[in-house]
C-alpha cells in the first residue's frame, strides 16, 4: 500500500467517527484498503455493495433514473448515514456513498466517471470526476476512484491529510455541497439558537416563548419529572414545557441520535425546546418573562461561584441579568446525596436575590427519584444479565 494511503487511513481511524460505505460500480478496493490496516473496527460500521441493478434498486427503495450521478451518490450516502445511526446511535457518523462507471469487458458508449457523496447531519458534500476515456485500463481508472473516496472520507472526517491525485490534462474534480437546513442541524453548527419540538414530533422555529419551562437533561425522564410539570402547572396556571440544552457545563455536547433518542421520550406528551444555553443567563436570554422550574440541586448550583469561574462578581451579575429579563424561580425539593429532603428555605440563596426564588410545597411535590440513579440501577441490572 502507498505510504501516504497508509498515513490518511491511519487517521481516519483515529479520528472520533465512523461510517458506513455504499459502494457499486467501484471503490471496493478503497473499502478493502481501509479494512486492511489495523484500527478499521473504530471508523467502518458496514460497507455494503449493492452492485446488480436489482440490488441497487431495492437500496434506493425505488428504481432512479441513472444508477450513476450525483443524485445517486447522495441518494446512497443518505441511505448509508441512515443505517450508520442505526448500528451506532448516540455517536457522530458518515454514511458514503460511492457509483461509479468504468472500464468493462463491453465497450461503453458514455463517459467513464465517478461519482461520490458524503452525508452527515450538518451538510452533504459531493465529488464528480470525467475520466479520459481509453487512457487506462480497469485498474488504473479504480484506483483513481479510490483516491478521491477516501479523500472524501478524510475530509467529512474533518482531517487536513489528502492523497495525490494522479490526473491526466483535462481531468478535473467538480465538488460542491449542500449545508443541512432542517432545525436540528442548524442547532448543531450553531446556526440556530433554539427550536421547539412539538409533542406530534413537528419542529417549529420562532414558536411562541412558554411561560412555565422546565430545563433539564433527562437522561432519561421518569415519573418524577412528569409529577413535577404537573405541580409546577397547578401552582402557575400554566402549561409547563421542557427545554433540553445540547450543551453543557460540565459535560460534552449531545450527539443527534442522543438528542433523538431523548426527545423520544416526549412523543405525544409535552412539547420541548432544544436549545444551545448551558446556562439559565444564557436561558433567560432566549425566554424573557419565563419561570423556570427546577430542583433545589439546581438552586444550590445558581449560587455557587465555581460555576463562574470562582468569581462571586459574576454569579451576581448572572443573577442580574436574570432578573432584568424578569425571570423568576420555581424551586421543588430533592433528596440529596446524605438521603436528606432538601427545600428552598435551606439554600442560602443570597438577600438581594431570594425574591427571584419561590417554593413548591412538600405537599404538593415530593419524588424521591433521580436520573442518575435511574442509570445507574440500569447499568447494574445489565451487568447482573450479562453474569
Amino acid at each position: 500500500m502507498d505510504p501516504a494511503a497508509r498515513r490518511l487511513i491511519e487517521a481516519i481511524h483515529a479520528a472520533p467517527f465512523r461510517c458506513v460505505l455504499a459502494l457499486t460500480g467501484g471503490g471496493t478496493q478503497a473499502a478493502s484498503m481501509l479494512l486492511n490496516v489495523p484500527g478499521g473496527s473504530r471508523s467502518i460500521l458496514e460497507v455494503i455493495i449493492p452492485y446488480h441493478g436489482q440490488a441497487l434498486t431495492e437500496f434506493f427503495g425505488h428504481r432512479p433514473a441513472t444508477f450513476c450521478s450525483t443524485e445517486a451518490a447522495v441518494a446512497m450516502a443518505e441511505r448509508a448515514h441512515a443505517r450508520a445511526r442505526w448500528l451506532a446511535p448516540c455517536e457522530n457518523v458518515i454514511g458514503l456513498g460511492c457509483t461509479t462507471s468504468l472500464v468493462s469487458d463491453r465497450p461503453k458508449r458514455g463517459e467513464h466517471r465517478l461519482h461520490i457523496a458524503t452525508h452527515t447531519e450538518l451538510v452533504t458534500s459531493h465529488s464528480m470526476l470525467t475520466l479520459t476515456k481509453g487512457a487506462r485500463d480497469r485498474e488504473g481508472e479504480e484506483s483513481i476512484v479510490d483516491c478521491v473516496v477516501l479523500n472524501a472520507l478524510a475530509s467529512a472526517f474533518g482531517l487536513p491529510q489528502r492523497i495525490e491525485l494522479a490526473l491526466l490534462p483535462g481531468e478535473e474534480i467538480q465538488e460542491g455541497s449542500t449545508p443541512a437546513t432542517h432545525p436540528l442541524a442548524r442547532l448543531l453548527a450553531g446556526d440556530l439558537r433554539n427550536f421547539c419540538v412539538q409533542s406530534d414530533g413537528r419542529q417549529a422555529v420562532g414558536a411562541t416563548p412558554p411561560a412555565v419551562l422546565m430545563p433539564g437533561s433527562f437522561h432519561p425522564i421518569h415519573p418524577g419529572h412528569w409529577q413535577l410539570a404537573e405541580a409546577a402547572s397547578r401552582r402557575t396556571g400554566a402549561a409547563t414545557v421542557f427545554e433540553l440544552s445540547i450543551l453543557n457545563v460540565d459535560k460534552p455536547s449531545l450527539a443527534a441520535d442522543e438528542i433523538r433518542h431523548r426527545l423520544a421520550a416526549f412523543e405525544g406528551r409535552a412539547e420541548v425546546w432544544l436549545t444551545r444555553a448551558p446556562t439559565f443567563a444564557e436561558k433567560s436570554e432566549l425566554f424573557p418573562g419565563v419561570t423556570f422550574v427546577i430542583g433545589t440541586d439546581t438552586a444550590l448550583r445558581l449560587i455557587q461561584t465555581r460555576y463562574y469561574s470562582g468569581s462571586e462578581e459574576r454569579m451576581m451579575a448572572a443573577l442580574e441579568n436574570i432578573r432584568a429579563r424578569t425571570c423568576r424561580f420555581l424551586v421543588a425539593g430533592r433528596v440529596d446525596a446524605d438521603g436528606r429532603f432538601v427545600q428552598l428555605d435551606q439554600v442560602n440563596i443570597p438577600a438581594t436575590f431570594r425574591d427571584l426564588f419561590a417554593p413548591i410545597p412538600e405537599s404538593e411535590f415530593r419524588a424521591d427519584l433521580s436520573s442518575t440513579n435511574l442509570r445507574a440501577a440500569a447499568t447494574v441490572a445489565g451487568a447482573e444479565d450479562e453474569g
